[in-house]
């Protein structure tokens, strides 16, 4: 499927965001969202991926990112996508405690047979929906809205009180689970 939006080749960040298929609550668990991190962190160290922000809610990642310029940022994603889809299906077949195992299968399953890309299972849907932020103005509404995600679904009072994003980097003195490379 093509897509208007695509990775700029400048040096700008790009305010990323990817979702489950059909906005499954799949990354509900902390255990999911820790395969999403850990690849982040393997992005950063061995692929170049600069993060600026970013956020895990339980449908939907979003990411303020850019290369160091040992990859490219469409192949960064396409092998962070890749590996956690892999690791979060087996994650969910092999969690006895998955109330909703069964379920969510069969959606990944349903998903993957009527993508052509897919042979058994589509846990990401396709599209990056890649921005790339060009003005500081651009750059600070992206990464406000980033934040206040979770304030807005009524998960936290605070950003940074949510555990799984940038928010502490950005507004305390504590540092999150990620590296971040400060925007401003």
């Amino acid at each position: 499927m093509a897509t208007r939006y695509r990775f700029g080749d400048g040096d700008f960040p790009h305010f990323v965001t990817y979702s489950v298929v059909n906005w499954i609550d799949a990354l509900s668990r902390p255990l999911y969202k820790d395969i999403v991190v850990q690849s982040l962190s393997f992005c950063i160290s061995e692929k170049g991926l600069r993060l600026h922000a970013w956020l895990i809610m339980n449908n939907h990642v979003h990411l303020i990112a850019s290369s160091d310029g040992r990859h490219k940022m469409e192949h960064i994603m396409r092998d962070h996508k890749k590996f956690t889809a892999l690791q979060l299906l087996k994650t969910i077949k092999n969690n006895n405690q998955e109330s909703r195992k069964d379920w969510m299968l069969w959606l990944f399953r349903a998903a993957g047979q009527a993508n052509p890309n897919n042979e058994h299972y589509q846990f990401w849907q396709q599209d990056n929906h890649p921005i790339e932020l060009t003005t500081p103005d651009m750059a600070m509404q992206k990464l406000n809205y980033l934040h206040q995600n979770p304030v807005k679904a009524g998960l936290v009072f605070e950003p940074q009180h949510y555990v799984y994003s940038s928010a502490n980097d950005y507004y305390s003195n504590h540092k999150g689970l990620l590296p971040v490379i400060h925007l401003f």
